[in-house]
């Protein structure tokens, strides 16, 4: 097991509680997906940004220099978050502790799952009720980006 990825795992399983909300509708999924636009206006990001909420996909957006490959890395993590109820980083590093290969251990198709950051579960009272997707950057940044617009939409 590595210290390294042990320690990407407490973090992120400790934002993943942080960011558990009370409720999340389709006003506040439209809002975390604008002010993710917003984000990637202002710094020129080549993002997509998905949330889907209750099965229903509330916000999308393709910034320039993206494309439908961008989307299907969404749709990948997407997938991942809906099977092991967490963020596709997460389930990434979860692997990684148990010193596991995701593809080769999850006996997934890699085709259809991607246990690679940026898809970032919304989570009511602790159950899944969506997702929130970043497609377009190291995956790191992905899942950190997703998770500054939950903290700031959070914290207003």
């Amino acid at each position: 097991m590595s210290i390294d990825a042990q320690a990407a795992l407490d973090a992120i399983t400790a934002e993943e509680r942080e960011l558990d909300v009370d409720r999340f509708t389709v006003t506040d999924a439209w809002e975390v997906g604008a002010w993710l636009r917003a984000r990637a206006v202002a710094d020129a990001l080549p993002i997509v940004v998905s949330v889907v909420l209750g099965g229903q996909r509330a916000f999308h957006m393709a910034a320039p220099d993206t494309s439908a490959l961008n989307d299907a890395w969404l749709e990948r993590k997407f997938r991942v978050v809906e099977h092991f109820g967490r963020s596709s980083l997460g389930v990434h590093y979860d692997f990684l502790s148990r010193g596991e290969d995701f593809e080769r251990s999850s006996r997934l198709d890699p085709a259809l799952y991607a246990a690679a950051g940026g898809g970032f579960p919304i989570r009511i009272g602790g159950t899944l009720a969506g997702a929130i997707g970043v497609s377009g950057l190291e995956m790191h940044a992905d899942h950190a980006l997703v998770v500054e617009a939950l903290r700031a939409h959070l914290s207003r």
